[in-house]
């Protein structure tokens, strides 16, 4: 907190997406410690009623001035919001705990697995950054394996769920489902194809110098930064 060890002032920015919910429940199930919270949403959403540990707060859009008076924020809110709004809340003196690929390989942003390298958190200046899921999820189990017997690569598939792409993809999975099971013509406004029993290369840029799509590319990227030397990842 800036003001010594008072409870510090909690913002989420994305508040109303798949990760901001899940951001929320997280902080309600442990009870974190707040004075206060804001919760930022798109301008459409502005004003909309939202009940955490018991208390209605009103959603909020962004705007001048509106990080000064808070110590964290976690953002969930988008590449483009990140690269526009982290800086200027930074800059604010809030801590900005960021979701987006943005800053991951900022070497002035710490890129933070707290089972695996809790002290980088340590350097930031005011901007921490999260990894991608899929390297999450792999770094965890892996880097007690290399700190005891020095692992050389790591060889991973992994499989994206609608969820990673927000709301309206798992709607339209759900949508999938429904019309898959009366026989209509498949709903395909997100991806433009069925992905309701199917399997399809992600939807992020493909590399073509090296084969890798972009989702793949980061867990290649990321996992050395994480584990603070060099690591080989091959993945699909």
């Amino acid at each position: 907190a800036k003001n010594g060890m008072r409870k510090p002032r909690v913002g989420v920015a994305g508040a109303t997406g798949a990760v901001g919910i899940e951001m929320r429940k997280k902080l309600e199930e442990r009870g974190f410690p707040m004075e206060s919270l804001k919760l930022f949403a798109h301008p459409s959403e502005e004003g909309t009623p939202i009940t955490f540990a018991g208390k209605e707060y009103k959603c909020e859009s962004v705007s001048d001035g509106c990080f000064d008076d808070l110590d964290i924020c976690l953002f969930s809110a988008g590449g483009g919001f990140s690269k526009e709004y982290a800086p200027k809340a930074a800059a604010a003196g809030c801590v900005v705990v960021d979701n987006s690929s943005v800053f991951r390989m900022d070497p002035k942003c710490p890129l933070v697995v707290p089972e695996v390298n809790p002290h980088a958190v340590k350097g930031h200046n005011n901007i921490i950054a999260n990894p991608n899921c899929t390297t999450i999820l792999m770094n965890v189990p892996v880097f007690p394996l290399h700190k005891a017997f020095h692992v050389e690569r790591a060889v991973v598939s992994t499989y994206q769920a609608a969820s990673g792409a927000g709301l309206d993809a798992m709607k339209e999975l759900e949508q999938q489902a429904r019309d898959w099971a009366v026989g209509d013509p498949l709903t395909q406004e997100i991806f433009g194809r069925q992905y309701i029993w199917n399997l399809f290369c992600h939807n992020s840029p493909m590399y073509q110098d090296n084969g890798y799509n972009e989702e793949e590319w980061k867990m290649v990227e990321e996992t050395p930064k994480i584990f603070e030397g060099p690591f080989r990842v091959g993945v699909t």
